[in-house]
């Protein structure tokens, strides 16, 4: 149950102006946080539609080009999880200025990379300073903004979190349009040092570091755990290449299978140095029911939107012919339009609650996909277009009011571990999406191929059952979706039962 102003009781006193405002010195760090955080997550799906021109130019395979897009992945896995640590241990601005200067190094390098092993390089560089970013805004809104004003500020961060990858293919395809690759990094290289200068002169520390002792074996088990799984479930997406040790090509399902197994280590050991308050991820952020449902639900929206994103450019381009500018225009408006009505639900979770906005945004979701399912080699162009928009209506009625009730569920010091293990999430359950469309699609398009299908028949019919697995799963968002619920804090005082 959820309340607003109107409904309170005569014996609760409106909120006083301090607990619904934030300063503007406040507000100056949290916007700074949020553009340097939008120009590093657009970084991230830059190089998708790339790696053609770079294979081209560096004489480099498919295969080994492909490291640009996994090296990045799993480094952002392997470092998120150390996040919670080093916002604990340090301060906002020098960590910021970390972040940023990492970024911007990496950004310099790969724009004058003399061959693939050095670009390759560059984009671990860059990983590290982004998997930073998204944890240090996350907890800095968390630590500054009044309960009350929640949902209004992570609307703004939804905007970071939809918009910028959505622009980063568009944005690639025009730059390649005209420019050589290398323009992908000179443009944002400027940006990325103006960010780290801005912040440098006017950034403040805001949040109060404490003693966190680092458990070398945890972070050991987190690098194998996390990277295991998602590279194993990038491999079995295709998305990645095989894994070769000395001469030896690793199958994909013991790399999973092995960072599975490291995983459950990796959790047994952070559960026994939670008694003495020293975990790497602390794992008392489930004790929370509200976190742990947001969590849920989180995973199988990623799942269902990192499949989508990878199988749409698939169709479009190999179904129904269409070029990578006209591909990436295509899909532009509906990431524009969840950034557009960022900020409009962040209001109305401050207003009514999650529950009105996720479990219309479920069924949204979910019904795009199963339209989805219908999708052929005849499909018309504006029927793709308004069920990407609607899909991106859905999600954007999704994320704001999940990472906000899902955030506001833990203690305050559990903040920067909560924001970890988000991160952490978004970026396992997206291989695991892409991973289970890439393979479905992939399974029956072979399968149809062998009974004698045309091969654009074969893939269309590949990516409809591909769809209807992502459909299938999406119905079980519509059943979590009713039990998300607004933290006892975010409601006017009103407690919740646990």
């Amino acid at each position: 149950m959820t309340v607003d102003a109107a409904a309170m009781p005569a014996s609760a006193p409106a909120q006083p102006e301090a607990e619904t405002t934030v300063s503007r010195e406040n507000l100056t760090v949290i916007y700074l946080l949020i553009v340097s955080a939008f120009v590093v997550i657009l970084n991230e799906t830059i190089m998708a539609v790339a790696l053609p021109h770079l294979m081209d130019d560096l004489g480099a395979s498919a295969s080994a080009a492909q490291w640009l897009t996994t090296a990045f992945l799993l480094t952002m896995a392997v470092v998120i999880p150390i996040t919670g640590f080093l916002i604990q241990r340090i301060n906002t601005r020098p960590i910021f200025i970390l972040a940023m200067s990492l970024f911007s190094l990496g950004t310099a390098i790969a724009a004058v990379a003399p061959g693939l092993p050095v670009l390759v390089f560059a984009r671990v560089v860059q990983a590290v300073g982004t998997a930073i970013m998204m944890p240090l805004l996350m907890t800095t809104v968390m630590t500054l903004v009044p309960p009350a004003a929640r949902g209004k500020m992570m609307g703004n961060i939804s905007i970071v979190i939809s918009v910028a990858p959505a622009l980063g293919p568009t944005l690639s395809g025009l730059i390649l349009n005209y420019l050589s690759w290398r323009f992908l990094f000179i443009i944002v290289l400027p940006i990325a040092l103006g960010g780290l200068a801005l912040g440098y002169a006017r950034l403040r520390n805001v949040t109060t570091t404490r003693y966190a002792p680092l458990d070398i074996l945890s972070v050991i088990l987190s690098i194998f755990a996390f990277a295991g799984l998602v590279y194993g479930l990038s491999s079995f997406g295709e998305a990645g290449p095989a894994l070769v040790i000395g001469g030896t090509a690793i199958p994909d399902w013991v790399v999973l299978a092995f960072g599975l197994v490291t995983m459950g280590v990796f959790v047994m050991r952070q559960i026994a140095l939670q008694a003495a308050d020293k975990p790497l991820l602390d794992f008392r952020t489930f004790a929370s029911r509200d976190f742990t449902v947001s969590v849920g639900m989180f995973v199988v929206m990623m799942m269902a939107m990192f499949g989508t994103i990878i199988l749409l450019p698939i169709y479009m381009q190999n179904v129904r012919a269409l070029t990578t500018l006209q591909t990436g225009l295509l899909l532009l408006p509906g990431g524009l339009l969840m950034g557009l009505l960022g900020p409009y639900v962040g209001r109305l979770y401050d207003k009514v609650g999650p529950r009105p906005l996720v479990v219309p945004g479920a069924i949204a979701v979910s019904a795009v996909l199963w339209a989805m399912t219908r999708l052929g080699p005849e499909t018309p162009v504006p029927f793709i277009l308004a069920g990407h928009l609607v899909f991106s209506l859905g999600l954007a009625f999704l994320f704001t009011p999940l990472f906000t009730s899902s955030l506001g569920a833990v203690k305050p010091q559990l903040y920067s571990h909560a924001s970890a293990i988000l991160g952490s999430t978004q970026q396992v359950a997206g291989a695991a999406g892409v991973a289970l469309f890439i393979a479905v699609m992939s399974l029956q398009t072979a399968s149809r191929t062998a009974a004698g299908a045309s091969p654009v028949e074969a893939l269309a019919g590949g990516i409809q059952v591909a769809f209807t697995i992502g459909a299938v799963i999406s119905l079980f968002a519509i059943a979590t979706a009713f039990f998300v619920r607004k933290p006892a804090d975010q409601s006017g005082g009103m407690a919740h039962g646990h």
